[in-house]
């Protein structure tokens, strides 16, 4: 196991989920925390503890971002106009690795940030090889000629475990994804249930 699908596992038994949906997650087999007393340490939360989860839950779905890059997020989701749960949603949903993986070129979040980070897609024609850079509705990112051919793209397009959702457009022939809307928290195919609106009570009080 490469030591990056452990720490990806990790994050599953920490949370107490399966939170990709992923059929090797080590909770499809045993349903508590990791440690020696992972089995005992079920009981009631508090108010904090299930904010502090929520952030973390989610913050763990788009490859266990920093505190600080999250945090910065957001304080943006929170300064536009809206919903700000719903907005953290939207921004989230924007980053160009999110945009990769739902358009399944890629078999998991973390592949995604590798991929773009690696130069392998370009967004509006022009290479882009930060993880966090915005897309904007309209915009099509593009697996790049030289590496249209890697195994990895094919058999993350022939997963099953996932579909694309309908706020982007896949064209599988050419590796050609566009950026249609900016989703809500009820558009975006999570696995397990995201709490957003916990998320703002954390950093209300925090």
């Amino acid at each position: 196991m490469t030591k990056r699908t452990a720490a990806k596992y990790k994050i599953d038994r920490r949370m107490g989920e399966n939170i990709w949906g992923r059929p090797k997650s080590p909770l499809n087999k045993r349903e508590y925390g990791p440690g020696q007393h992972g089995q005992r340490r079920k009981g009631k939360m508090s108010d904090f503890g299930t904010q502090l989860r929520a952030k973390q839950k989610l913050k763990g779905y788009y490859g266990d971002l920093t505190e600080k890059q999250f945090k910065r997020i957001y304080a943006e989701a929170a300064r536009v106009t809206g919903d700000t749960g719903e907005n953290l949603i939207g921004l989230l949903e924007r980053r160009l690795d999110a945009v990769v993986y739902r358009a399944k070129f890629v078999a998991t979040i973390f592949a995604a940030r590798q991929f773009v980070n690696h130069g392998h897609v370009t967004v509006n024609g022009k290479a882009v090889n930060i993880a966090s850079y915005r897309v904007k509705e309209g915009d099509v990112v593009e697996v790049r000629q030289k590496s249209k051919q890697m195994a990895a793209i094919t058999e993350a397009l022939a997963l099953t475990e996932r579909d694309v959702p309908d706020y982007v457009e896949v064209d599988t022939h050419k590796l050609t994804a566009k950026f249609v809307r900016t989703p809500g928290l009820g558009d975006v195919p999570y696995p397990v249930q995201m709490e957003p609106n916990l998320v703002v009570e954390y950093y209300a009080k925090n």
